[in-house]
């Protein structure tokens, strides 16, 4: 897909989002709208499929006649192989495109209303995977999308008139699902929800990691590799982190967990518009700390973004726990960022590496964090890398981050590799935004692992003790550019210039500021 086509479609989508802006807030509309998208996908997915199946027949899946015996018979026969191969079923009247014609009043029947129908279908395809191995991975998938809700319209023609037009739009958007190569799905999906968490600020923007950061984790926790067996995210949100993974290098199997029921959905929606097949994806929804639902897992990689310094309990039974006995002390209630990280490394294989997104808070607050943060470093020598982010590059928080990386089986266990990659990326309106070079530099620096001025530097642990295991990045990187120096007699200081009730010592001073300034706007 080219990048004007591309800038067509985000266009014809956002417009579709226009829609219903100023009827609800933009994470309510999302839910419909990206509903829809993933109803549309599954109508495509199955018309292909099926019209493959009954091409030696030489007839098309809408051309079967479902009130019919011979007719059932090809439906019974589809759906078998259908809920084997893509997991549910939709018979041809309930195909996405055939629902938007009657809602345009250009279908077969006469009337436009569609509501009853798409609540009728939405929850036929959940039914049609009752009993497979597919039902939890559909189960409860559209409860998001109220299509009675008064916020479409306070009367029923008002919403079916709105849910017609989105439809309509959405018609007239060729997905391409037949060039594997290209995911127009995908990019749409994503762009969307990018959209959604920059417009609607923190609410909207707990579910996504913007690309480049996530681009930064993926090519980190695969490096030399082509293929890995599991990758695993405790705090997956929309998905974003691990799908960008499989985009890097082959996975077998995604694992996620999440806690707020509306992203858990989206989630699974985001793995199937994506083309991951539903027996190679396992998100649980819970508290992953509280109530962890992949006890037995080993992930080969794992990344995560979690909310931070978010609360928990510190249930003292905790301190049973497998994943924090070792410590013996629990991150704070109210900050649960080392709890995540414990979380994380107990369920990362020896073989594995680790990514994970974290306020600059971990790198030094002392108490138990202080605590926990010395024993991964000394008594577990895992930590590998601290990567500090500029400020203001995440939706919702404008406070600087890091990357810390771990691995439990280290090529280098006698340093620790610190970036300060805080002072490079571009500004774009309000939010700052990490260039593709800032991301190959940050990733090539990692590899190279390499002492750059005023940029890396390869800390021996012995220096990382003598700080008290602080792990303050500038501490270890000196970023400091000195001023020039300046030549007083250089300075043009002459009494004539001198402003009223203005000694000699206050004209060097302003003439100083004023040189100054000027350096600075023409750099």
């Amino acid at each position: 897909m080219s990048e004007e086509q591309k800038r067509q479609l985000n266009q014809q989508l956002w417009n579709i989002a226009n829609t219903l802006r100023g009827k609800m807030n933009a994470d309510e509309f999302r839910d419909y709208i990206l509903g829809f998208i993933f109803y549309k996908y599954l109508s495509e997915r199955m018309e292909l499929y099926a019209n493959d199946i009954l091409k030696e027949d030489k007839i098309k899946y809408l051309d079967i006649p479902e009130d019919t015996t011979k007719g059932q018979q090809y439906l019974d026969a589809i759906k078998e192989e259908a809920l084997e191969k893509l997991g549910y079923f939709l018979k041809p009247s309930e195909l996405f495109g055939q629902v938007a014609k009657r809602g345009n009043g250009t279908g077969k029947h006469g009337s436009n209303f569609i509501i009853e129908d798409i609540q009728k279908i939405l929850i036929n395809i959940q039914n049609s995977t009752m009993g497979t191995a597919s039902e939890e991975d559909f189960d409860n998938l559209f409860e998001d999308m109220d299509l009675n809700s008064t916020k479409l319209g306070k009367t029923v023609e008002q919403r079916n008139e709105v849910i017609a037009k989105i439809l309509s739009h959405l018609d007239k958007i060729d997905f391409q699902l037949e060039q594997s190569e290209i995911d127009v799905l995908g990019d749409a999906y994503e762009y969307l929800i990018g959209q959604f968490a920059s417009g609607a600020g923190k609410k909207a923007g707990e579910f996504y990691t913007p690309q480049q950061a996530s681009k930064i984790l993926a090519r980190i926790v695969t490096l030399g590799k082509t293929r890995i067996k599991s990758a695993y995210d405790p705090t997956c949100g929309s998905g974003s982190l691990i799908l960008r993974l499989g985009r890097t290098c082959e996975v077998i199997k995604f694992y996620g967990q999440e806690l707020n029921r509306t992203t858990y959905n989206l989630c699974r929606m985001n793995m199937i518009l994506h083309g991951v097949h539903h027996t190679r994806f396992d998100i649980k929804l819970e508290d992953t700390l509280e109530h962890p639902q992949h006890d037995k897992l080993d992930a080969e990689a794992v990344v995560a973004n979690p909310p931070f310094s978010a609360k928990w309990s510190t249930n003292p039974l905790f301190m049973t726990d497998d994943r924090f006995s070792e410590y013996g002390r629990l991150a704070p209630s109210s900050k649960a960022d080392f709890a995540f990280i414990q979380h994380m490394i107990y369920h990362l294989a020896e073989n594995g590496v680790m990514a994970v997104i974290m306020p600059h808070g971990v790198l030094f607050r002392g108490a138990a964090e202080g605590h926990i943060r010395r024993y991964l470093i000394e008594e577990k020598n895992y930590l590998d890398a601290v990567i500090g982010l500029p400020a203001n590059i995440f939706y919702g928080t404008s406070i600087p981050t890091c990357i810390l990386v771990f691995k439990k089986c280290r090529e280098q266990p006698d340093d620790i590799l610190f970036i300060d990659a805080s002072q490079h990326y571009e500004k774009v309106k309000t939010q700052n935004h990490l260039r593709d070079e800032d991301v190959d530099r940050i990733v090539d620096t990692y590899e190279k692992r390499i002492t750059i001025d005023k940029y890396s530097y390869v800390a021996s642990l012995d220096e990382v003790r003598e700080n008290d295991y602080n792990l303050n990045i500038p501490r270890y990187v000196d970023t400091f550019e000195e001023e020039e120096p300046v030549d007083i007699s250089a300075v043009a200081v002459s009494y004539t210039h001198l402003r009223a009730h203005e000694t000699v010592l206050d004209l060097v001073c302003r003439l100083l500021l004023e040189k100054k300034k000027k350096n600075i706007k023409n750099k």
